[in-house]
Parts: C-alpha cells; structure tokens; sequence
C-alpha cells in the first residue's frame, strides 16, 4: 500500500473512498438509512434555479448546500426551503440538523432559524472563518 496523489479525482474514487469509510462506520454502530434530501426552486420554465441538498443519516440531515437566487433573496424561499427540510427531516425520523456556513453567508439567517454555533474554523478562507451550526428537532 503506497499513497497516491491521483491527478484528476473522479467519482470512482470518491465511491470507492466513501464505501469503505461507510463499511467501518456501520460496523461500529447501527446502519442506518440513508436518505439524499433535495428540495428544488424553479423558474417559470420549469428549469431549476436554487434550493437545498444534503443528505439524512445516523439520524440527522445534513444540509451541504442552499441557494436562493439573488433576485429572490429576502423574500422567504430561503426559510420556506430550510422549513421543507426540516419537515422531512422529522417525517425520516431525524433528531436534528446540521450545516455550515462561510462568515461572509448567511450565519444570521440560520440563527433566526434557531441553529446555533458548535464550532468554527477562523482564516477559512483568509480573513473570513467556516461556521458549523445545528438544530434538534425532537
């Protein structure tokens, strides 16, 4: 066995990668479902322009991104979006969740939504700090 540094990662290796950290995962605790999460915003022609993806396992949803576009900022979609995943992250049976945000995004907006700070990573970029927040549900 010999690190290798492959030049162009695909998602063979991710796959291959992520087996194998979820086969020691699920052999040190209770597998579990694991659900991707997705909640679109469309535009008037069907075509999707925002939204929410993460994933729910180990009973929790992770969101790993959300996008409101920037004409439709401050009008709700964000909350009505984060409100969505927080309702079938309950109907999957899940405690709470969980994401991170960038110092220059939206930390104040997931606060209002009731998440709070367990940690962050300052200079993540430089100048700016990495903040991951959660919310229980039950």
């Amino acid at each position: 066995m010999t690190p290798e540094i492959v030049a162009a990662p695909g998602n063979a290796e991710r796959e291959a990668i992520l087996a194998a950290l979820v086969a020691y995962n699920d052999s040190r605790v209770p597998p579990g479902e694991r659900h991707p999460v997705a909640i679109v915003l469309r535009d008037d022609a069907g075509a999707v322009i925002g939204g929410l993806w993460g994933a729910a396992g180990y009973g929790w949803l992770f969101v790993q991104y959300l996008v409101v576009p920037q004409a439709a900022r401050g009008q709700g979609q964000g909350r009505a979006l984060m409100l969505a995943a927080e309702a079938e992250a309950r109907r999957l049976g899940c405690t709470g969740m969980w994401l991170d945000t960038f110092s220059f995004q939206a930390r104040g907006f997931y606060e209002k939504l009731g998440y709070g700070v367990f940690g962050a990573i300052a200079d993540y970029p430089p100048g700016e700090a990495r903040y991951f927040l959660s919310k229980r549900l039950d």
